[in-house]
């Protein structure tokens, strides 16, 4: 379902979309930079002088991946499938799909991979978080929905296949932590145990409900939580606070929703998909914590490059983030989690 851009789930799981920097290092000749307020809020740029993610595969997990994008296609790894396949994969992760049909949603996982690492000062489209980070497409939704199953397969794919990072832009809706909590449903919460003993990091929405606590799969132990804040550093009123048991949540750029497309964030569709509200075929402003969650998930990807490991690149995310207005860290809030994530700072941070 869409409304101004704002995508909300339904469905057992679904898609979920919904202060000044210092001087720039180098300067980035993608058309839409400008647009991309996002990577200033996070000091993604000054950050590139450290790390740009260089080794390193972001694995999205989600609707699959515009596989022929021209701000993707040289930054893809080998994908797979997951969508009615059961735990083997039959298909490469391309946003089609089995039957080799669009479906409506579809083109959130093409978003969400382009947040984390489209090609990068290719005059072309928008710029990434990790500008030499790798995409690993998994399409685990099909029309924006799925299940706990395929979706545990998909995370499971990724920690065997060479990911370092899983991107979970989807959630069950509110309430759902009672069946993991209780056991009556394990697939996910044990998945994104079994990445975490690979060290791999996890990387999830809190959800679109403005509700108190991250949706399930964010809110199991092991992934980090994502609630998402506006351009002026603001929480954005649909999100979910940063709240779970183990306090393992940050913020990070997620748009406005029902304001205009510059208020959201700007990224990669599947070719020709662009609405003509934003007046971009290839490109679209979408709103939501599926959008802040790759700008997480760009930054962890920035720190493994640095040879970092699994608890200590948690450690950073969350150590490094910024109260917004306040400007403190490691401070802990319901409203942001630890704060605003800040790639100039983590990738500064001591690598112990």
């Amino acid at each position: 379902m869409s409304i101004a851009r704002l995508l909300a789930g339904t469905a057992v799981a679904t898609a979920l979309v919904a202060v000044a920097a210092t001087p720039v290092q180098a300067a980035v000749n993608d058309p839409l930079y400008d647009k991309q307020w996002g990577l200033r809020q996070l000091h993604a740029e000054q950050a590139w002088a450290t790390s740009t993610g260089t080794g390193v595969v972001i694995a999205v997990v989600d609707t699959g991946v515009d596989l022929g994008h021209p701000d993707l296609k040289s930054k893809l790894v080998p994908g797979a499938t997951f969508v009615d396949c059961g735990p083997t994969s039959c298909g490469n992760g391309d946003w089609r799909g089995p039957n080799g049909k669009p479906d409506a949603d579809d083109e959130h996982g093409t978003h969400v991979a382009g947040i984390a690492a489209a090609a990068t000062g290719n005059g072309v489209g928008v710029a990434g978080v990790a500008p030499d980070a790798k995409i690993m497409p998994i399409k685990v939704l099909e029309a924006g929905s799925g299940s706990f199953a395929d979706i545990a397969a998909g995370i499971r794919y990724a920690a065997d296949h060479g990911a370092k990072v899983v991107n979970l832009s989807l959630g069950a809706l509110p309430g759902s932590q009672a069946l993991t909590l209780t056991g009556l449903e394990a697939d996910a919460t044990e998945a994104i145990a079994y990445a975490q003993a690979k060290g791999v990091a996890v990387i999830a929405a809190a959800g679109n409900e403005t509700a108190p606590l991250c949706d399930t799969p964010a809110w199991e132990p092991g992934a980090l939580c994502v609630a998402a804040t506006d351009r002026n550093e603001v929480k954005a009123w649909y999100s979910n606070l940063g709240a779970k048991a183990d306090l393992k949540a940050v913020a990070a750029p997620g748009g406005a929703g029902l304001v205009n497309c510059d208020d959201d964030v700007w990224s990669s569709v599947p070719v020709g998909t662009g609405s003509a509200a934003c007046g971009q075929g290839d490109y679209e402003a979408y709103a939501g914590t599926s959008m802040a969650t790759p700008y997480v998930s760009g930054v962890a990807a920035l720190l493994f490059a640095q040879g970092r490991s699994l608890d200590n690149v948690y450690s950073v995310l969350m150590s490094t983030a910024r109260t917004p207005v306040a400007g403190l860290r490691g401070v802990y809030s319901p409203t942001y989690g630890w704060g605003l994530v800040d790639a100039q700072a983590a990738v500064a941070a001591p690598r112990t």
